[in-house]
């Protein structure tokens, strides 16, 4: 009989992505197993896209929240599931709440935030020993005291072609006449971890007079920063909001796409360039060349895992300081000091080689 396992997922894109590493760790090792995974609406579909996974099992209650009539309803809504394992990923203790309240016989995670009793197969967090969130979210699917592997499972997600034309149609985006590359500028952490919109722009006209399309994504609270990207990229604007220099044209997507469509069109890049953000692990994900800009966070914790992944990184002696704002400056030099003209030739590097 196939194991039957409750993970609970994280909270942020980036992180939930990462923990793809381990849904697939879990069906190497035990083959036939059963994931579902807790986790925020908004992740739905995201794990639609990854095949290990039989379902979502949705949790709706606000970041930094307790939510405890939402965990109590689910957590016994799923008393009869017949689950024979809880994986919690997260640290935090009400992330133990709902596979207790299921009363899964075996509840894994580390240790932390008071979750005795919560939690019956706890294990210490030795940091030194699992130096990045991938090694952590693996680890907690393998027996105690058994290291993850040194090169665990990159994360995959299946992208649909038919859902890539078809925000393409809805968006009324032209197929781009030569090689595309997307752009990510927004980062929810905060702005020590955003590459210049200034940069942005300028890596977006030297690709355009190569012949590149530019699209700029993010969320609708990065409406106004595509926006600027677009009009510091041209010399005009054209109606859609798009500016062409030479061939190739740019254009902001920020807050005109759903998740679900972000992915399937982030699947059609040739280069994407992006802050350490949830886009930038999406892309990898997906197998895109992806230029992943790094400030105050550290590239060695959660780095981006795909099969072209190109990591700028200033290496100024004050980073990583993991600070959402810089505590030095009025701009992260960390950032600053990684130039368009970098990046450019990140982009092109293959192409001319």
């Amino acid at each position: 009989m196939s194991d039957k396992i409750l993970l609970v997922g994280p909270s942020w894109v980036g992180d939930m992505v990462l923990a793809i590493a381990l849904f697939r760790l879990l069906a190497q090792t035990r083959p036939g197993v059963i994931l579902d995974v807790v986790a925020p609406g908004w992740s739905a579909p995201l794990l639609a896209r990854v095949p290990e996974v039989r379902r979502a099992v949705p949790l709706n209650v606000g970041h930094g929240r307790l939510g405890v009539l939402s965990r109590w309803r689910l957590g016994r809504s799923l008393r009869g599931e017949g689950y024979d394992q809880a994986i919690i990923l997260p640290r935090s203790l009400k992330s133990a709440v709902v596979p207790w309240l299921a009363e899964i016989p075996r509840r894994t995670g580390f240790l932390g935030e008071w979750r005795w009793g919560l939690l019956n197969d706890i294990r210490p967090l030795d940091q030194t020993a699992l130096p990045r969130t991938v090694d952590r979210f693996c680890a907690l699917g393998l027996p105690p005291g058994d290291s993850p592997p040194s090169s665990p499972p990159h994360p995959l997600l299946l992208a649909s072609s038919a859902g890539a034309e078809a925000a393409r149609l809805k968006l009324d985006l032209p197929a781009p006449p030569g090689p595309l590359a997307i752009f990510c500028p927004g980062a929810e952490y905060g702005p020590a971890k955003q590459w210049p919109e200034v940069h942005f722009a300028v890596a977006a006209r030297e690709l355009t007079v190569r012949g590149w399309t530019v699209w700029v994504m993010g969320s609708a609270k990065e409406v106004a920063l595509g926006e600027t990207i677009v009009r510091l990229a041209g010399l005009g604007r054209e109606g859609g909001g798009a500016a062409k220099t030479g061939e190739g044209a740019v254009l902001s997507l920020c807050g005109r796409t759903s998740l679900g469509e972000a992915v399937d069109l982030l699947s059609l890049a040739d280069a994407v360039v992006s802050n350490d953000s949830g886009l930038m692990h999406v892309a990898a994900a997906l197998g895109r060349k992806v230029i992943a800009l790094f400030g105050s966070s550290d590239p060695h914790h959660t780095p981006p895992m795909g099969p072209e992944i190109h990591i700028l990184s200033a290496g100024l002696s004050c980073s990583p300081c993991f600070k959402r704002t810089c505590p030095e400056y009025d701009e992260p030099r960390c950032l600053w000091a990684i130039l368009p003209e970098q990046v450019v030739e990140a982009v092109l590097r293959e192409e001319d080689e």
